[in-house]
């Protein structure tokens, strides 16, 4: 059989390569696999299965000289098995059978089991499930159904307590929260808990291989890769595991290449080095050229499932969120003396050099921000106290102190308290205890410090955005704080806007990073305007300069 060209694989650097190639097939080879530079002459690719897989096909037209076709079998008949097992599971009708290890009375939702069990056969994934959906439950199932103990859990450090009390209130999972990060000796468990403020001080051991498996939760904390300390402890510690999980209803905060570090995580390699994943999905540096396509992808791979309140097997555990929005008045009093700083901010982001322009943008946003919060602050204070006429409790998010403080004040007699990124562990924990269950009736959120929090569910059903972020992810996590497993009521979602300042561009003006997280996470469904941030900020300009501050 004429041959095309040689394949080898480096079993060390587990990565393939490509010689001899004939010219046109050079020119096929690199149509087929567009992650491989074009003016490569030796071809170098990492190893997958699913490269395998696309090279056991390649050669199906083009023979290679090679010595691997039992590993390229292989691979073919695994991802057939994966996708098969996986659609046999993901079906409404599926039965899990007899499961062992929750306690009594204690069990998953049929949609959180087919997740562990997609997982523990997969050896890991990345889990999106959206807000609510009770991933942590996910998690704990698939470390009960097989995946190997013991195993590590990184946390944010807030929530390292509250994995240890799900962990032990469904399971009898033995589990120890490390304490700092200078190494001691470990007591005997199934379950350790570090946080990522922490985990780094503790790679001398990770390399030691104790921990068989790892779960990440909010994941999208390693977005920046293994350029932080914690994303190369990270990384010792994924290598050195036999599962990887992944947990996030928000993968990309930002731009889609975010995707890539996660994934590095979860399953390294699957989208290739970082060279090959920019080659053949992004453009314009950091942007994924077509979200969707990544998306269907992953999911393709069987290493990333998300599903969403509409789902056939989530949509009977919970009713739909009851979406409410209201323009409430703006007091201009409040914030006199302020709109002419805007107003030349303003000008300079349209009119000033590059360097000028971009810093007065930054500061435009900020101060808008903060001046339309104050300006309706009391608005959105007022509107609380009337839904605690007949809500037991209200979930209140805003960003900026000087709001905090209006509202701590008109809600006085509500006992009000804080979760912020100013309290520590300890102070947030005391919020909650008083929220839930104490005599606090509002709690006070900053729109990006509630990750991964639960039990809020079990106490309250209203949510009030008091003031607005750019990124409607951010809006939707903290909606998922109520909107969980747990939740007997319908959660009502209040969006709360006024008619001056940032809140109109705000509303109108969601952009490119919505965009980029829709389609990976959703795709298929269609696209929102996409805006830069730059562009934006001139929007927000041109608004303030044709009155919006007047």
């Amino acid at each position: 059989m004429k041959s095309y060209g040689r394949l080898e694989l480096d079993r060390v650097a587990r990565r393939w390569r490509i010689t001899q190639l004939a010219p046109h097939v050079a020119i096929a080879f690199k149509r087929m696999f567009p992650r491989v530079p074009v003016t490569s002459t030796e071809i170098g690719i990492s190893d997958t299965d699913e490269v395998r897989a696309d090279l056991h096909w390649f050669m199906s037209r083009y023979p290679l000289d090679h010595d691997e076709w039992d590993e390229l079998d292989a691979a073919v008949d695994r991802l057939a098995y994966r996708a098969a097992e996986r659609e046999r599971i993901l079906l409404p009708t599926w039965k899990p059978g007899e499961l062992q290890g929750f306690k009594e009375g204690k069990a998953a939702y049929l949609y959180q089991t087919q997740a562990a069990k997609i997982a523990v056969a997969n050896g890991g994934m990345l889990l999106g499930d959206d807000v609510g959906l009770g991933k942590t439950i996910s998690a704990i199932a698939a470390l009960l159904f097989g995946a190997p103990m013991p195993a590590a859990i990184v946390v944010q450090p807030h929530l390292a307590g509250q994995w240890k009390k799900r962990i032990e209130e469904f399971s009898s999972l033995r589990v120890h929260i490390i304490k700092g990060r200078t190494p001691y000796d470990l007591p005997e468990a199934d379950v350790y808990i570090f946080k990522y403020s922490n985990v780094a001080g503790w790679v001398d051991i990770i390399k030691e291989g104790l921990f068989r498996s790892v779960v990440y939760d909010e994941v999208q904390e390693l977005r920046h890769g293994y350029g932080t300390s914690k994303g190369a402890a990270a990384g010792v510690l994924s290598n050195r595991a036999e599962f990887r999980m992944g947990l996030t209803a928000t993968p990309v905060y930002n731009y889609g290449d975010e995707m890539h570090a996660v994934m590095e995580f979860v399953k390294p390699d699957l989208l290739g080095d970082w060279s090959e994943f920019i080659r053949e999905w992004c453009s314009s540096g950091r942007i994924v050229s077509n979200p969707d396509g990544l998306g269907s992808f992953l999911r393709d791979t069987g290493y990333f499932l998300r599903r969403t309140e509409d789902d056939p097997t989530v949509d009977a555990s919970m009713p739909p969120p009851n979406i409410l929005e209201w323009e409430i008045d703006h007091d201009l009093a409040a914030v006199e003396g302020e709109q002419e700083i805007a107003r030349q901010l303003a000008q300079t982001v349209l009119r000033g050099s590059f360097a000028e322009a971009g810093r007065a943008a930054r500061e435009l946003d900020m101060k808008m921000r903060q001046l339309t919060g104050i300006a309706k602050a009391r608005a959105v204070a007022a509107y609380v106290s009337l839904l605690l006429k007949d809500s037991p409790r209200v979930l209140l998010a805003g960003w900026h102190r000087e709001v905090y403080d209006i509202w701590r004040d008109a809600l006085a007699p509500f006992n009000p308290v804080m979760y912020t990124g100013s309290e520590s562990a300890a102070g947030k924990q005391r919020s909650v205890d008083a929220f839930c269950g104490g005599d606090s009736r509002v709690m006070m959120m900053s729109l990006r410090s509630g990750a991964g929090l639960d039990g809020l569910q079990y106490y309250c059903n209203d949510a009030v955005v008091g003031e607005l972020d750019w990124s409607p992810q951010v809006h939707y996590q903290f909606f998922g704080r109520l909107r969980r497993p747990g939740q007997a009521k319908q959660m009502n979602a209040h969006y709360l806007h006024t008619n001056w300042g940032s809140d109109p561009v705000l509303l109108e003006m969601l952009g490119i990073k919505a965009d980029q997280s829709r389609g990976i996470n959703d795709p298929g469904i269609a696209p929102k305007p996409r805006m830069t941030d730059e562009s934006r900020l001139k929007v927000l300009a041109q608004h303030v300069l044709a009155g919006g501050v007047s």
